[in-house]
């Protein structure tokens, strides 16, 4: 780097932190760095001491950075505070770039760099779902990469939306049919399998917060029993909302914990020596094993024989999340939404209301229509001394299936 560059000190107007302004010797750009202060002094420092770091060549300009360089830093700085899930995600869409544009310099990434990537992708027949999943990473990765100057910007995406039918909540029936079908899959380890099946449906646990719940009080997830009801307390690393919180527990999952004998509460709750990518895959596995579909989605994949891209339908099987989902939506129906946004953690109770607080034609004459109905006045009275609201006639619980009847809970509640 050259001993020519030349950091000075520049206001943009009253009220603004000041700002370190040089030229770029490569680009010829010119670069403005916020100095965080309005003190000319302690400004005039900090540009001393950032000119003396880019003549020392411990800058590297943007056009230089090399792809590889740029995967080994956000890995080792910025992945690693993240999620495995995340993680992996993230070096599959590495990969994937690499394999169809294998690009030497970060500054290659273009619009239209990008765009001819998606092009391809599409023509390979990847479905638009996966594409949109790797594009939203990739353009994460890069805005990342800006913030640190490494890019002078993010190119533009155009990111498809997710595309096929949703998930829909697995029933009481296929629930207990997937609990059937551990044994085929798991002969070594049932039992072990059935509790944590049976402890996604009771607490609408993320898999990786189900993994990560411990008994131990100094852990980053744990069941806390000091309150007057049992609680989830969930440190800030330990969740996707990235905050510190206690949170409810529902009486029939901690029944069920609390089979655990006294002397054996220590660790985590569902100890298994595998990693949560391959808990995941084994939860699949027995959704299949059940012949739970969830959904269907129609793709297009290239025919072996013609080379040609050909419609297929593709049956998604019941998994850890549509465990989470079901739970929340058979407490939809029970409380109110600012209570289900607490269940599900979520941090927007937009996001609870877009998911769980919807109800169909079908579902709401279910409510009406199991009412002993018979002709009255507006009020329901339909003769003397009658209760103008017996109520539901079959109030189904959120706990039912033949692993609660096993807790003795056929009337789980919040308290």
């Amino acid at each position: 780097m050259s001993d020519e560059i030349v950091v000075k000190v520049n206001s943009y107007g009253p009220g603004r932190p000041l700002s370190l302004v040089y030229f770029d010797p490569i680009s010829g750009r010119k670069v403005a760095k916020s100095s965080g202060t309005s003190d000319w002094r302690e400004a005039e420092r900090l540009a001393g001491e950032l000119e003396k770091e880019l003549r020392a060549g411990r800058y590297a300009a943007t056009s230089k950075v090399t792809w590889a360089d740029f995967r080994k830093r956000f890995e080792q700085e910025k992945l690693v505070g993240l999620s495995g899930k995340y993680r992996r995600a993230f070096v599959s869409a590495a990969n994937h770039l690499e394999r169809v544009l294998n690009p030497d310099r970060l500054v290659k990434l273009t619009t239209s760099a990008i765009s001819r990537f998606q092009a391809e992708l599409r023509k390979g027949g990847m479905g638009e779902t996966t594409i949109g999943t790797i594009l939203r990473h990739l353009k994460a990765a890069l805005s990342w990469a800006r913030s640190q100057g490494l890019l002078t910007e993010v190119p533009t995406m155009s990111i498809p939306r997710a595309g096929g039918a949703r998930s829909r909540a697995v029933s009481g029936e296929e629930f207990d049919r997937m609990l059937a079908a551990v044994p085929k899959v798991r002969p070594d380890d049932s039992a072990a399998w059935v509790r944590y099946l049976t402890g996604l449906w009771l607490s609408g646990l993320r898999l990786e917060e189900s993994l990560a719940l411990s008994w131990d009080e100094d852990a980053p997830f744990a069941i806390d029993l000091t309150g007057r009801r049992p609680a989830f307390r969930i440190a800030a690393a330990a969740q996707k909302a990235r905050r510190d919180e206690r949170l409810p527990m529902t009486e029939d999952f901690y029944r069920l914990v609390m089979e655990t004998p006294e002397a054996e509460r220590v660790g985590k709750v569902f100890p298994f020596p595998i990693d949560g990518w391959y808990v995941g895959q084994i939860v699949g596995k027995i959704g299949r094993k059940a012949g739970v579909v969830v959904a269907t989605v129609q793709k297009q994949r290239k025919d072996k024989a013609t080379g040609k891209l050909v419609p297929v339908t593709v049956r998604k099987f019941a998994s850890a999340h549509d465990l989470r989902r079901s739970f929340g939506t058979r407490w939809a129906k029970r409380v109110m939404p600012a209570v289900l946004q607490r269940l599900m953690r979520h941090a927007d109770i937009a996001t609870t209301m877009k998911y769980y607080v919807t109800m169909d034609a079908d579902a709401v004459a279910d409510q009406l229509w199991g009412r002993d109905w018979e002709p009255g006045n507006t009020f329901g009275n339909n003769r003397p001394g009658s209760p103008s609201d017996p109520g539901p006639a079959n109030e189904e619980s959120p706990c039912e299936t033949r692993a609660c009847d096993k807790l003795g809970n056929k009337d789980s509640n919040l308290n």
